[in-house]
């Protein structure tokens, strides 16, 4: 039953009460010598004893529209406000001339809300404390060990693939052009070892330090997209606008994208990439993009820890991350952290 209904169907049956108990008062201050009285009176030519409640019942019935649609309007209200706290935004001033009790619980919303941004704001400041922290500790560990293994991986693996990369190509060149068997496996073996050579590339880049190092995410973002725009097969596109981040929310947005990004190259298959960085009604708003196979949300999050820990990134810093992937049309993912003055 709706508050409207409800205020209706009280304010009814509290007019007939006080309809029934005015008229016992006034028969027994006033006793009729005759109860047929009641239907010889008559007020505009009906009976009095059909006139007197019919008036009650309307007068309840308009009572109980009016203070239901003002309850109910300020009900609305109320949801409304709640929503805007659960969406992170200000929350507006109330209408005047409101009740006491509607006073009351807006300022308990008012101090909910300044509840929440304290605890925004208290996540973000300990994960900027926490980043920077962290990467003075661990970004030279980091650096060494991604750099030894590049350096090892260059000086044999790599060479040794170049080497034999110029042996297959010096084979089929020196081979009579033919369309037997041996000469379309040998070229098949020339393909192998190049698209190795490309992926052993890829994987030396993604070996280096990732740390921002001092730059603004808008600036690593961009350095991050030129190397995979020379190193992989894929068209990417990005619209990036510069304002100020905190460090700690830069260093947890620059890690989501970059987890993002390593899942769209090994699994999506995707040709084309986008990503937004953008800000937008006081929210820092991330998305990046693709056309690739996509998946099933629900049973990938299950068992994904790339996607768990990019979520848990996101909550860090008192923000959302929502996905959304449809077989053979893409994924989409967004970002969203609230921006605090």
């Amino acid at each position: 039953m709706s508050t409207v209904q409800r205020q209706v169907v009280v304010s009814l049956c509290f007019s007939l009460l006080i309809f029934a108990l005015s008229m016992v008062i006034a028969f027994v201050a006033f006793p009729l010598p005759n109860w047929s009285a009641l239907w010889k009176t008559k007020i505009m030519d009906l009976p009095f004893i059909i006139i007197s409640p019919t008036i009650s019942l309307i007068i309840g019935l308009v009572f109980g529209i009016v203070s239901g649609l003002s309850m109910r309007k300020q009900l609305n209200s109320i949801s409304d406000t709640l929503f805007q706290i659960e969406q992170g935004r200000s929350i507006e001033e109330p209408l005047e001339n409101q009740s006491t009790e509607f006073e009351m619980i807006w300022d308990r919303l008012k101090r909910v809300q300044k509840h929440i941004a304290d605890q925004v704001k208290s996540s973000q400041k300990l994960a900027n404390e926490k980043a920077i922290d962290q990467e003075k500790r661990i970004q030279e560990i980091v650096s060494e060990e991604r750099n030894r293994l590049a350096r090892e991986l260059h000086d044999s693996v790599s060479q040794q693939l170049f080497a034999a990369s110029m042996m297959m190509s010096a084979i089929n060149e020196t081979r009579p052009i033919t369309d037997d068997y041996g000469t379309k496996q040998l070229k098949m073996v020339e393909e192998m070892i190049h698209q190795s050579q490309l992926e052993m590339r890829a994987l030396l880049l993604h070996l280096r330090p990732v740390a921002l190092k001092g730059k603004s995410l808008q600036e690593g973002i961009k350095e991050l997209l030129l190397e995979l725009t020379q190193k992989v097969p894929v068209e990417i596109e990005s619209k990036i606008e510069t304002f100020h981040i905190e460090k700690g929310v830069e260093d947890h947005l620059f890690r989501i994208l970059q987890e993002s990004v390593s899942n769209t190259l090994r699994h999506s298959k995707a040709n084309h990439l986008e990503v937004l960085l953008i800000e937008r009604d006081e929210f820092i708003i991330l998305r990046i993009v693709d056309d690739g196979i996509g998946f099933n949300v629900d049973e990938t999050k299950a068992g994904s820890y790339g996607l768990h820990n990019m979520q848990e990134r996101a909550i860090e810093i008192g923000g959302t991350m929502r996905i959304i992937s449809m077989k053979n049309k893409g994924t989409r993912i967004e970002v969203k952290i609230p921006m605090m003055k």
